[in-house]
Formats: C-alpha cells, structure tokens, sequence
C-alpha cells in the first residue's frame, strides 16, 4: 500500500485528486466572494465624498490632451476654474462609483470552475486581472451613461465645457475637444479596478483579511 501511495505522490497524481476536490468544491466559491468582498469595499470606499478627489492613487486629473491648456490657463489667473472641473469629474466618478457594484457582481457571476483554477494559483491580482480583462467592454456600455448622468449631476460637464471653451480662444493654440464622458468613463474604473486588486492582494497576504470560512480555506491552503 504504501509502495502505491508513493508511486502516486511521484506521479502527481494523488496531489492533483486532492487538489481537484478542493477546487472543486470551494476554489470557484473562494474566489468569487474574495472579488465580490473587493468590489463591495472599493465601491463603498470610492462612492465616498472625496473618495476619488483624495486618493492619489485614483484621483482624475486633466486629461493629458488638455495639461498644456491646464497651465495656460491657470498662467491667465483661471485656476479657480480649472479646481473646478477637475474637482466635478472627481465628483462624477464617485457618484457614479455607487452604481458599480451590480455591474461587477453579475460579471462576477459569470466566472467559471476552469477560469478559477487557473486564477488560484496565479499572481497576487491575477483575479481582478481576470475581471478586467473579461467585462472591461461590457463595463463601458453599462457605466457609460451612468457616468454621463452624474457628470451632468455634478456640472462637471458645464465646468469642462467653460474651461475648453476660454482656452480654445487662446490665439495659435492647438484646440482642446476632450470627449469627457469617454476619459472620465475610463478612469473611474481603472480606479475602480485598482481598489479591487489591492482588496485582492489583501486577502492573499493578510489572514486577518478573510473573514469568512471559505477565505480561510482557499487561500490559506496557497
């Protein structure tokens, strides 16, 4: 018997059985709620006031089109201005970050037993990898007109359009058409996302981070 055990050992064979069961019953579980636990914390902590505008991290900024007329214009004395539009699309992106959380959760849901294998063992964000890579596009047409409503929610779209319009009658300067909806689209969820991986991250490092049995279990066997 034990001559057949180690001859299984040496196969991999015996590993794989235990490390199927395993999969089997609570990888695709374990991963799932390790995402939806990122995305409810992001999203709570991203819908904030002051949840994007005072994170670093994931602050918008003048798109990189328009940093030329950014100092032009802040040069003419219009800085107040240019605070406040960049002060509304941050506004936008957390008012519309409260809306995110059914978005992710049902591509969440779409996660297969095969595509969880391969994310377990893979690096420290490869799930929320994974989540960007497979509902980036369908993430765009449902937060779209999300972020086009609180943009016009927040007069962040007013504010724009005062700021591009005094620049582009700058003599000799190259006209700003921004399309704001599209840029502020794009980065509230790269910051979206990047708050997902490091919740993600957290619970692969932390134990104390896993606070339900099934964390414990998945990721406490890596």
């Amino acid at each position: 018997m034990k001559k057949i055990l180690f001859a299984l050992f040496a196969a991999g064979i015996l590993t794989q059985t235990v490390n199927a069961q395993l999969s089997n019953l609570d990888v695709s579980s374990g991963l799932k709620e390790a995402l939806n636990k990122g995305v409810a914390s992001s999203v709570q902590k991203l819908s904030l006031t002051d949840g994007f505008f005072k994170n670093a991290m994931v602050k918008i900024l003048v798109p990189p089109e328009a940093q030329k007329a950014e100092k032009t214009l802040r040069d003419m004395g219009l800085g107040a201005q240019v605070d406040q539009a960049i002060l509304s699309m941050n506004r936008a992106a957390e008012d519309a970050s409260k809306s995110a959380a059914p978005i992710f959760i049902d591509a969440i849901k779409g996660m297969t037993l095969n595509d969880a294998l391969g994310i377990l063992k893979g690096g420290d964000s490869s799930a929320t990898v994974y989540l960007r890579q497979k509902t980036t596009p369908q993430l765009l047409t449902a937060f779209t007109p999300v972020i086009k409503a609180s943009l016009d929610k927040v007069d962040a779209t007013k504010y724009w359009s005062t700021v591009t319009s005094t620049y582009n009658k700058v003599p000799f300067v190259k006209k700003v058409n921004t399309d704001l909806t599209n840029y502020v689209t794009l980065k509230a969820l790269a910051g979206l996302f990047y708050e997902i991986a490091q919740e993600e991250v957290n619970i692969r490092k932390n134990p104390v981070a896993r606070t339900t049995d099934i964390l414990k279990k998945v990721f406490g066997s890596l």
